[in-house]
C-alpha cells in the first residue's frame, strides 16, 4: 500500500527504495585531533526513492498533481519499523522523459522522485 495525502497512488513504481538517514547536529558533531567522532544526532528521518517505468498522461499526471504541495502526508511500508507508517514529506526535482506519442496520447518513461521525510 502506498498513498499520497490519504488517497492510492494512481500507479504503483517500478522501483521503491526507503532510507533511514540520521541528521546530526552540524556544530556539535566533530572529529577530534585523533580522529574520533563526537556525534550529535538530533533526528532520524526517512527518504524514499520511487521510480516509475512507461506512464501514460492521466497517470503521470495524477503522480504529480498528488505531490504539488509544499508538503504532503505519504503513507508507504517501512523497513525499520515494520509496518505502515504515515509520515509528512516533501518532493525533490521530478524530470519525467517523454517516451513516445501515439496519436493524442503521450506515454512517459522513467519518472524518478525522492521524497524527503520533513
Amino acid at each position: 500500500m502506498l498513498k499520497i495525502n490519504g488517497q492510492e497512488i494512481a500507479a504503483y513504481p517500478s522501483q521503491f527504495q526507503v532510507t533511514t538517514m540520521d541528521l546530526d547536529d552540524g556544530e556539535s558533531s566533530v572529529r577530534t585531533a585523533d580522529g574520533t567522532l563526537n556525534r550529535d544526532r538530533i533526528a532520524v528521518k526517512r527518504q524514499i526513492e520511487l521510480s516509475w517505468g512507461v506512464l501514460n498522461w492521466s497517470q503521470i499526471s495524477a503522480i504529480l498533481k498528488a505531490m504539488d504541495g509544499v508538503f504532503f502526508s505519504v503513507t508507504y511500508p517501512d523497513p525499520m519499523a515494520g509496518t505502515h507508517l504515515t509520515k509528512t514529506f516533501y518532493v525533490g526535482n521530478r524530470p519525467a522523459p517523454f517516451a513516445v506519442q501515439k496519436g493524442n496520447e503521450i506515454l512517459w518513461n522513467g519518472l524518478k522522485v525522492t521524497l524527503t521525510e520533513k
